[in-house]
């Protein structure tokens, strides 16, 4: 399925589905190769940004949002081809989504305080931050 059709969807599905669909999609173009816990850090640090409403209100305002996602420079022609990692990325994100339902105090999480990630072979402006954990090939930090 082509990226632009995914984000049409995601636009016109009720809310819960909506936050799921551009989840996994941001797993799936972020952390695919990861490790589990590297995908569910991704995840972590979309859900914590919309936590704090800086980003925006809902998970796909957050991961949209310019610059700040693999979603945002993707082509709407690439293809989410790769089912198994698609499906593995819709699981993450639906058990992320029911993690962050949770009061703040029962959550488990995996990279407390990280609002932000990069891979380890780049040195982003931004990486002025506390590094706080690296996941496979992803370093994430606590910037804000």
């Amino acid at each position: 399925m082509k990226l632009a059709w995914l984000l049409w969807m995601a636009s016109i599905l009720p809310k819960p589905l909506a936050d799921q669909t551009c989840l996994a999609t941001t797993i799936y173009l972020e952390a695919r190769s990861q490790p589990v816990l590297g995908q569910f850090a991704v995840a972590e640090v979309a859900l914590r940004r919309r936590e704090r409403g800086t980003w925006g209100k809902t998970v796909c305002n957050v991961v949209e949002a310019p610059h700040q996602f693999a979603i945002t420079a993707t082509p709407g022609s690439y293809s989410i081809s790769n089912k198994k990692a698609w499906e593995k990325a819709w699981k993450i994100a639906g058990e992320s989504l029911a993690i962050w339902r949770l009061p703040a105090d029962k959550r488990t999480l995996v990279v407390p305080r990280a609002d932000h990630f990069a891979t380890t072979d780049i040195s982003p402006k931004w990486s002025h931050g506390t590094l706080l954990q690296t996941i496979g090939d992803h370093a994430f930090y606590a910037v804000n």
